[in-house]
């Protein structure tokens, strides 16, 4: 990004101006890794300013259940940046409820679902906010991701972790328990003989 008043800063200070009160907090970890905080009635607003108006790609919304209640993350690109912006949200646990970004971004539909289904968040308008990851036998009500879920918890092995590699089995961890995610993508996976 250039020195001063480059095109993500001035994208940045148009979404802050335009969203007004709406904005919570701005924060500029670096001149590209940019967040802002908004109130949840924004979240659509925000995200239409980030795709019209700045001309950013969603890469992808990411979910984590804290103290505070269930934040969401909408990551914008701004690719001849080289610039990050995230419009991140929170909501309450008790009924945890977003305006869905997904007719205006069919980019957001398959992990508004995921974020749903893993954390409990009902995206409204979402246009077909059924599981994807999970069984539709999975009992409704208990999300996997949510602090309070005792899916795949249990009692931690206790001495030393038995020997993996050649002439020892590895055990395959159970579907609650199997990692999930781009960094555990190889993680039980064979390959094609």
């Amino acid at each position: 990004m250039s020195a001063g008043r480059g095109p993500a800063v001035m994208a940045v200070d148009r979404i802050i101006l335009s969203l007004g009160g709406q904005v919570l907090q701005l924060v500029r970890k670096s001149p590209r890794r940019v967040y802002i905080d908004v109130v949840p009635e924004a979240v659509v607003e925000a995200s239409r300013l980030m795709f019209e108006e700045a001309g950013a790609r969603l890469q992808i919304a990411t979910g984590v259940d804290t103290p505070a209640g269930i934040e969401v993350m909408y990551h914008w690109a701004l690719d001849s940046e080289d610039c990050v912006v995230t419009i991140r949200v929170t909501v309450n646990h008790e009924a945890p409820a977003l305006d869905s970004i997904a007719v205006m971004i069919p980019a957001a539909e398959w992990i508004e679902r995921e974020i749903w289904e893993l954390l409990g968040i009902e995206f409204r308008g979402h246009p077909d906010l059924r599981h994807l990851l999970l069984d539709d036998s999975w009992p409704e009500g208990d999300f996997p991701l949510r602090r309070e879920s005792d899916r795949g918890r249990g009692p931690l092995p206790q001495g030393p972790s038995p020997p993996v590699g050649a002439g020892h089995a590895r055990e395959e961890p159970s579907a609650a328990r199997r990692p999930v995610g781009v960094g555990h993508a190889r993680e039980g996976v064979k390959p094609d003989a």
